[in-house]
């Protein structure tokens, strides 16, 4: 059996390679959808050597099956957002511990210790409904920090702006988290010259305003909140890790997470480096559900594994995880 230690302790790309292997081959044997799926393609376990070989199932899946690689009670329910009509997407979670474990390292791999910060989190869209697993996540770093101001804010935006300032003002080490209508809500009743504070946007406009490219965006952003980057995070419902970016859009995997890019024509095909394609993730925290996923996302990776993120697969519904329009 692959513990927690095997896949968070992960040290080289060899010894990544390996444990994707073995949880391909629990999750063909486990996951009867999975199984399915890559009975469809022509692959099992005997023509499967390598990481690129693996299938990669298409998100959709979770809109319309339970992908499950686990037997027994489950133990959290994670939903996507969605607008009216729009069938979102079920994460089956049976141990919650593979979710606190992956994202308390992640955010200790990109920010060091959580209790540095006062973390503040301004999610109304988030908050306002059941199952976001943003919010699971969120609330476990507010009260890791052990911070007497850590905390949410929904539409309070005058109690959220003097906040912010009194705590930069002092010094503190400051995150702001913030889905992206909500940050240019708040920086239109309030420019900032922030030195303290980190400003991390989730993504997602929420059908609230118009999309925009990300370098506009982020300007207006550092504009308004007076900081030369803007942070982002890049997760997803139906994953257990994320990836974390501290500017420029250029975002950068943990250890235990990996990505490929797929050809747009030809989804069982790899494009080069630098090349834009559909972005395939293995998250090796998901072990209990699938750790190889097709997202809709397009995107391009680096010679150094970071990537971007550019947009999103035509006909494809929106969702709240860093996506910008092309």
């Amino acid at each position: 059996m692959i513990s927690q230690e095997d896949i968070f302790q992960i040290g080289s790309k060899k010894e990544f390679e390996k444990i994707a292997l073995k949880i391909f081959r629990h999750q063909y044997d486990n996951n009867l959808v999975y199984q399915q799926f890559c009975s469809f393609l022509a692959k099992d376990k005997t023509n499967v050597k390598s990481l690129t070989e693996i299938p990669f199932l298409p998100i959709q899946f979770f809109k319309s099956h339970n992908v499950l690689s686990a037997n027994g009670i489950i133990q959290q329910t994670f939903t996507s957002s969605g607008t009216t009509g729009i069938h979102t997407s079920k994460h089956l979670v049976a141990d919650v511990s593979w979710y606190e474990k992956s994202y308390r390292l992640g955010f200790s791999e990109f920010y060091g210790n959580i209790e540095d910060y006062c973390v503040l989190a301004l999610l109304p869209s988030y908050l306002e409904r059941e199952g976001s697993s943003l919010i699971y996540m969120v609330e476990d770093l507010i009260k890791s920090s052990n911070h007497k101001d850590s905390g949410f804010y929904l539409h309070n935006y005058e109690e959220l702006i003097s906040k912010l300032i009194e705590l930069d003002n002092s010094g503190q080490n400051v995150i702001l988290i913030g889905v992206t209508y909500a940050l240019l809500d708040l920086i239109e009743k309030q420019k900032f010259q922030l030195k303290n504070t980190i400003i991390m946007e989730t993504g997602g406009m929420k059908g609230k305003r118009k999309e925009m490219i990300r370098e506009e965006l982020h300007a207006i952003l550092c504009d308004g909140f007076g900081v030369s980057k803007i942070h982002s995070e890049y997760g997803m419902t139906e994953l257990l890790s994320q990836a974390y970016s501290l500017g420029d859009g250029v975002f950068e995997c943990v250890p235990w997470m990996h990505i490929l890019i797929r050809d747009t024509e030809d989804a069982l095909t790899y494009v080069l480096e630098g090349k834009t394609g559909g972005i395939n993730v293995i998250d090796l925290a998901n072990i209990n559900s699938c750790s190889f996923i097709a997202t809709q996302d397009l995107g391009k990776k680096y010679p150094n594994h970071s990537f971007e993120v550019l947009g999103r697969f035509d006909n494809s519904d929106i969702r709240g995880c860093n996506l910008m329009v092309l």
